[in-house]
């Protein structure tokens, strides 16, 4: 079952909740090289104690050489990289097994969300109210999309995953995941590329997770200014609920 909750009304909050929980943030990174560099920075200024993890999923364009210069500076915490192209979902399960924080959060190298969020999901999982937050872009109206298809899309699909897995959700395909680093790298994750979302998802509500909503801020790229997914994700996200609901790995 997924509440949406009343720690984030739209107010920020004055003093950092959590002291105690450090959260390991993992930055998957793929031909970002315009937007990388102010994202890195926007993470640094959460009054939170953060541990960054970029991983560069082989990058063709600048992404590497700001990355290890951000490494030398110290904004990020490790890059990790791959030698060949692997897909988001990839990504995200190199810096997960990498990361060694108490909460373990995605982040996308955009500027779509804003990480200050951040203070207001951790609070709820401070106070011990969930196993997982998931920051949705529709509570509360702040969604601020540039294509009406995508918002369609993510509507269908989080209907279908509500669907399988009972939760609930007003945004299945959000990025911001937040979850306790041990049940995180419990869950046995094998997706490569978009279908993370669907599969991290549905193994929260196989393993009986406290899922809350927290509303989150989001303002919609263009593909012209590097948003890559398709209405072929979509589709495949249809596909990947019914297989990662009827499907249940074993390490």
């Amino acid at each position: 079952m997924v509440n949406s909750h009343s720690a984030a009304q739209g107010r920020r909050p004055a003093t950092p909740p959590a002291a105690t929980l450090r959260l390991s943030v993992v930055v998957p990174v793929y031909n970002e090289a315009a937007t990388l560099e102010d994202i890195l920075r926007r993470l640094r200024l959460v009054p939170l104690a953060l541990e960054v993890i970029a991983v560069d999923d082989c990058s063709r364009d600048e992404s590497p050489a700001i990355l290890a210069r951000l490494l030398a500076e110290g904004v990020v915490d490790r890059v990790l990289r791959h030698e060949v192209n692997r897909g988001k979902g990839a990504a995200l399960r190199t810096g997960f097994a990498a990361a060694t924080g108490d909460v373990i959060v995605p982040q996308d190298a955009d500027l779509e969300y804003d990480p200050y969020d951040f203070v207001a999901m951790l609070d709820v999982l401070a106070r011990d109210e969930a196993d997982a937050v998931y920051g949705s872009r529709f509570l509360k109206g702040r969604f601020h999309g540039r294509y009406l298809g995508h918002l369609i899309g993510n509507r269908v699909l989080t209907w279908w995953s509500n669907r399988w897995t009972g939760l609930g959700l007003t945004d299945m395909e959000t990025c911001y995941k937040m979850v306790r680093a041990p049940l995180l790298t419990s869950l046995v994750l094998t997706t490569d590329r978009f279908g993370i979302e669907p599969e991290i998802t549905a193994r929260l509500a196989q393993a009986g997770a406290r899922v809350v909503e927290v509303p989150v801020s989001y303002a919609g790229r263009s593909f012209e200014a590097g948003k890559k997914i398709t209405w072929k994700d979509g589709l495949a996200g249809l596909l990947h609920v019914v297989h990662f609901s009827l499907v249940r790995p074993t390490r």
